[in-house]
């Protein structure tokens, strides 16, 4: 194929073997999941003493446990004697410790080693430096993020300064109180796509009026496709008639009590490079996280988060749900019908971007900056 010069009002996208070239994801496991700050699990979901989840993140599977102090660790979820996997199940709960199904090395919810059969006839080992490997973890939002790289960036800069760049404003976030909700309703989707096609659409509205009319019956103004993450500070307003962010634009929920006023009534869209999207609107909370299994398969939980008295009085969340539901089916639907396309000789050296899409070009640049700059293809092209 060949390729002329583009006008000025377009920009060129990733070439298409971006998202289909198992190599360049293993550099992106590398380089990207296992090297920023990865939201991995909602820390009430983590109840009580000994309960447990598992995450892939990355190349790498993690457990997050609850300790006997309350407090949230995160280990990778290998035994220390012979690498086997320590925790098979995607989420559990143990009395008090965490033991190898395959030698019965043994160790605490803290992490360090306490038993393993003939352990005490051997003095010399150091429990504490034989106990699991640790990744560094912090709790925001209500949600433990996890870093597996030696040394974290910056959960300042590079998460919360993410939040803070888009809305302008420090405070305008916590005003949600999104630690204090309540999981009103999880929904997972494996979505047969690459995970940073599902970023660019999140990305973008430019799709919005062909795609998703039940939003913009509700947030009229992204019909005109330019998303709400084009504009620092903005929020989507709610159309003239519409009562609240539900699915007929009926009455939701009553305002979260910190929320200003002039986020009533506003829809506001965050994306925490590399796996999180956050939405807002003033009677709830809605959280992406993505986990990228592979170049062609990701799965994404979507979390919708409510005052805590509104899920405990049972009351009938299916039409605010219901509403951001259908865009999610809608966007990954798009998403997997675009990916088997990038393997195509057509989209070789990439797409374009219209000039309302003209930010994606940032968070490829991003990208290329975090794999080291352009990755060749199977041809030794080079591409980005």
């Amino acid at each position: 194929m060949t390729t002329t010069p583009l006008p000025p009002s377009l920009i060129a996208t990733l070439p298409g073997h971006y998202y289909t070239d198992p190599e360049i994801f293993r550099q992106e496991q590398r380089q990207v999941f296992e090297s920023l700050w990865f939201c991995a699990v909602r820390g009430a979901d983590l109840e009580r003493p000994g309960a447990f989840r598992t995450v892939q993140v990355g190349g790498e599977s993690v457990v997050v446990t609850r300790t006997r102090t309350g407090a949230l660790r995160a280990f990778l979820n290998i035994c220390r004697h012979r690498g086997a996997r320590l925790c098979l199940e995607e989420s559990g709960e143990v009395r008090r410790n965490l033991q190898c199904p395959y030698h019965a090395w043994t160790y605490d919810l803290d992490g360090r080693l306490v038993a393993a059969p003939g352990l005490t006839k051997m003095p010399d080992v150091d429990r504490a430096a034989y106990g699991l490997a640790e990744v560094a973890l912090r709790e925001w939002l209500g949600y433990a993020w996890v870093c597996l790289a030696d040394e974290p960036p910056s959960f300042e800069e590079t998460v919360r300064g993410a939040v803070v760049e888009r809305l302008g404003d420090p405070a305008a976030i916590e005003r949600y109180g999104t630690e204090r909700l309540a999981l009103g309703r999880r929904v997972r989707y494996d979505v047969r796509a690459n995970w940073k096609l599902i970023v660019e659409n999140f990305m973008e509205c430019y799709h919005c009026a062909t795609i998703h009319p039940e939003l913009i019956d509700v947030l009229p103004e992204f019909a005109d496709g330019y998303a709400a993450q084009y504009y620092v500070g903005h929020g989507a307003e709610f159309g003239e008639e519409v009562k609240g962010f539900t699915v007929d634009g009926g009455e939701g929920f009553g305002r979260l009590p910190e929320v200003a006023e002039s986020q009533d009534r506003r829809y506001y869209a965050v994306t925490v490079r590399p796996t999180v999207f956050v939405n807002l609107v003033p009677d709830h909370v809605i959280l992406h996280r993505m986990f990228p299994l592979a170049e062609d398969r990701t799965v994404v939980e979507c979390d919708w988060l409510y005052a805590p008295d509104v899920v405990a009085s049972g009351a009938d969340l299916s039409r605010s749900v219901e509403l951001f539901h259908r865009v999610n089916t809608q966007d990954f639907e798009a998403c997997e019908r675009t990916q088997p396309a990038m393997s195509s000789r057509a989209y070789r050296a990439g797409g374009v971007l219209v000039p309302t899409e003209h930010h994606i070009g940032i968070f490829h640049e991003w990208l290329l900056a975090r794999l080291g700059g352009p990755v060749q293809d199977a041809t030794g092209r080079l591409g980005g």
